[in-house]
């Protein structure tokens, strides 16, 4: 073994829904990528519902690539698929927010 190997360094794999949320503490060695720890921290057993297959990861809010290098206290962290596309939501809630400003709705045609 060469002296990188055996150098250990402290990371943490973070997971959560929405009413839950879990962070793993783990030593790994110091050439050791986002996936790596992903699977080292054993939240793919506790989640199944993760597809190990797909993993979108990040290092504490930016989308980093599964073979990034971890460094020294990082937290990888688990992305879940969007249920919902933002585009299409933000356009949703602009055209509510156009009724709404009208006064809730459409006015009121004479004689009715």
């Amino acid at each position: 073994m060469n002296e990188s190997t055996m150098h250990l360094i402290t990371v943490e794999v973070a997971y959560a829904l929405p009413h839950e949320q879990l962070i793993i503490p783990l030593k790994v060695h110091a050439e050791c990528t986002a996936e790596e720890a992903v699977k080292l921290s054993g939240i793919l057993q506790k989640f199944p519902d993760i597809d190990a297959n797909a993993l979108q990861l990040g290092i504490f809010g930016k989308l980093a690539k599964n073979d990034t290098a971890l460094r020294q206290m990082d937290r990888v962290e688990i992305y879940r698929p969007l249920i919902a596309d933002p585009k299409a939501v933000r356009k949703q809630r602009a055209a509510d927010g156009k009724i709404m400003k009208k006064g809730g709705g459409d006015l009121p045609t004479e004689g009715e």
